[in-house]
């Protein structure tokens, strides 16, 4: 199941997506498992599976419980090149392009692509922008990387751009696993005006509420994450919000 040919689509009529994503080192099985099979019923778009900093947590085991409760997309949102399953369906080859440290620019990428090469997976590059949301996250102290001030719209926008510029197919707003709050709906207004590639955000939104924002600002994708892990019964409420832009029901 190709899921970038599905985003393209659905960007071009304007039509919202929702994903959830799931990290290793926090599953429970339990919640997990519910909130799989929860997914299809409620109109969910597919699945992400990744961390910044997987200790104890096991990709392909997650990759496989997903799958064994839901018939949906699984993409892996990996924070090394470590992080690869080949039970997935695709792969957001991230390039985190609001940093200067080339491990995590090229470096990953170099040591992933013999992996991938012999991965049926469908890998997408994927620009990836970590903003600063009031707190820093596990991704900054990985990547060793400053992120984005949270009130530089156009440097947000600009760096988007010349990612789009170097061939990344989509673009990635994220304010890192625990922001404190959500990205701004004027860096997504701003940002998405910039670029002519779909525009994907994550970070902080654990309300129905940030996710209406998000997709007003002009998100593409919105993923929803830790609020959705501890709380699966909360999928109907932020369902609601995506059908509420797409006008279908549930």
């Amino acid at each position: 199941m190709n899921v970038y040919p599905q985003i393209v689509e659905a960007a071009r009529k304007g039509q919202k997506m929702l994903a959830v994503l799931i990290d290793p080192d926090r599953i429970d099985p339990k919640k997990t498992a519910l909130l799989a099979a929860q997914a299809a019923h409620y109109g969910i778009s597919f699945f992400m599976v990744g961390g910044s900093l997987l200790t104890e947590g096991e990709v392909s085991q997650t990759v496989k419980l997903i799958k064994s409760h839901a018939k949906l997309p699984v993409v892996l949102f990996p924070g090394h090149y470590f992080h690869l399953a080949p039970e997935a369906d695709s792969l957001f080859l991230l390039s985190l392009i609001s940093g200067r440290n080339p491990e995590y620019l090229i470096g990953q990428h170099v040591a992933a692509a013999p992996r991938l090469r012999r991965m049926d997976l469908e890998v997408i590059p994927t620009g990836y922008m970590l903003v600063l949301c009031d707190n820093l996250t596990t991704v900054s102290y990985v990547s060793q990387t400053l992120p984005i001030p949270y009130e530089k719209a156009g440097v947000a926008a600009n760096t988007a751009l010349a990612g789009e510029y170097l061939g990344m197919r989509l673009a990635y707003l994220d304010g890192g696993s625990g922001a404190a709050k959500p990205i701004s709906p004027r860096m997504i207004r701003t940002v998405k005006q910039s670029i002519n590639i779909p525009l994907i955000i994550g970070g902080g939104v654990r309300t129905p509420e940030a996710l209406h924002m998000a997709f007003a600002a002009g998100a593409d994708v919105v993923v929803v994450g830790t609020r959705l892990e501890e709380e699966p019964s909360l999928i109907a409420d932020f369902a609601a919000v995506l059908h509420q832009f797409n006008k279908k029901k549930v």
